[in-house]
């Protein structure tokens, strides 16, 4: 069933708004960017600034908008429970004399990619005709494993109607189950209201259970396993001819590819990739398209067009591809991409000249956020929603001017405009972002998601 006769299908992009103490820890293995920005001092305000401005460009340009809430950071529970003891104050002169590393993960604000947040089935997929939603376990870093239950709250308090929504635990945090969410997950289809493919994308495997054993990354781990995937499929119904396995290709993890989303994005039946996204590149296009009821586009960028380095360095393909009412589509790039002679060229003689919907690139700055490792298309959860399911969506979160308006002065009252990584043990800021988080709570209408009381 095409869009036009479901036209009450839209995807909603949900951007995660960026935390009081953004900083650049440099705590992601794998994640390049990350890792060599670590140390560096942070502007807080600007990051949250500029992801605003981006979900309003959007928002103006006709896509629907959402946000979701960052979590509490410091997580002075999570310090606690690490043996940590005393007063606040205490907790954080200890962690920052003893061990610094470790308040810089419970300081982390990570959860602003939203790409990891969870994995989305729309109800045009599902056999009991809900939406599904999976919290990502993200249990292959510690910043990030302190975000699910948090997310799983969000989550809930959002998606909150029974008949339209179904939520699942998040899969058991082990390396075998290891889950980095909708990063490692894409839908194609037609049309958002027509039945889609989902195809997961896994860097290793497990159990061995393919009875073969795969080639597998050197230098960084591969944080998607097989398991998991095939696990959330399990949980959101899906059936065989519904999911696509693939995995990704070793040497693009060694290159610091740490989630598929950066190295190919997909929309409708549009597939734009790199010649190195997946291990078996010719098994996976041929997997999609036995199973899509709509032809597969596949964009593929080759190697001698774009480098894995230049892949990397300006995350061309951690951008987001949206659906226009006239069957275009339009490629929101980071700035970085403009910046890169070979990336920006590819863009314009590859992409926008080729045989493709993909008539339009917008540059989009979001440099606070690239210099952590995310991109636009990391900022972003999709979800698929009817008319009647987006009714059912409980708080604001829907952005619209006012509320947009209203989440800038927010972040101007409270957010700092320089955050270095030895100012994160400072009382004072414990206390901002509690103050902040309790006021957005009640701005966004979404009830107590947080873990904390103001005393």
């Amino acid at each position: 069933m095409s869009d036009e006769r479901r036209p009450d299908y839209r995807e909603v992009n949900f951007d995660g708004l960026v935390g009081p103490t953004h900083n650049y820890a440099g705590l992601a293995l794998g994640n390049v960017a990350s890792m060599s920005h670590g140390g560096l001092v942070a502007n807080p305000k600007e990051a949250a600034l500029q992801g605003l401005a981006k979900m309003k460009a959007l928002m103006e340009a006709g896509y629907l908008q959402g946000v979701l809430p960052p979590q509490q950071r410091p997580d002075l529970g999570a310090l606690r429970a690490l043996g940590f003891t005393g007063s606040d104050e205490r907790v954080l002169a200890r962690a920052a004399g003893e061990a610094p590393q470790l308040l810089r993960a419970v300081c982390s604000a990570s959860s602003m990619w939203t790409a990891n947040a969870a994995t989305v089935t729309p109800s045009v997929d599902a056999p009991d005709g809900r939406v599904h939603i999976t919290p990502a376990n993200l249990q292959a870093s510690f910043h990030r494993f302190l975000e699910p239950a948090t997310t799983g709250r969000v989550l809930q308090a959002i998606f909150r109607h029974e008949r339209h929504f179904a939520h699942h635990p998040a899969l058991p945090a082990t390396p075998a189950f290891s889950d980095e969410g909708a990063a490692n997950h894409t839908r194609l289809a037609g049309g958002h209201g027509e039945p889609g493919v989902h195809l997961y994308v896994y860097g290793r495997e497990a159990f061995g259970w393919s009875g073969e054993s795969s080639p597998a990354p050197k230098r960084f781990p591969a944080r998607q396993t097989r398991e998991a995937s095939q696990a959330v499929a399990r949980q959101h119904g899906l059936a065989d001819h519904q999911v696509v396995l693939a995995q990704q290709h070793p040497e693009a993890i060694d290159a610091g590819v740490f989630h598929n989303d950066v190295i190919s994005v997909g929309n409708g039946p549009v597939l734009l990739y790199h010649e190195m996204a997946f291990l078996d590149e010719a098994g996976t296009l041929e997997a999609l398209r036995e199973r899509m009821h709509s032809p597969l586009i596949p964009v593929r960028v080759p190697v001698e067009a774009v480098s894995l380095e230049d892949a990397v360095g300006s995350y061309l393909f951690n951008s987001q591809l949206l659906s226009n009412p006239d069957g275009s589509m339009t490629l929101v790039v980071p700035g970085e991409c403009q910046e890169n002679a070979s990336v920006w060229r590819t863009l314009q003689d590859h992409l926008l000249a080729g045989a493709n919907p993909i008539g339009e690139v917008v540059v989009k700055d979001v440099k606070q956020s690239m210099r952590n490792g995310g991109g636009p298309a990391c900022l972003r959860l999709r979800v698929v929603l009817s008319a009647e399911e987006r009714a059912a969506l409980a708080g604001r979160v829907l952005l619209d001017h006012a509320l947009h308006d209203e989440l800038v002065a927010w972040v101007e009252r409270h957010y700092r405009d320089r955050l270095a990584p030895e100012e994160l043990a400072d009382p004072a800021l414990a206390r901002e972002s509690l103050v902040a988080l309790d006021e957005l709570s009640r701005l966004l209408e979404i009830g107590s998601v947080y873990p904390f009381q103001l005393g």
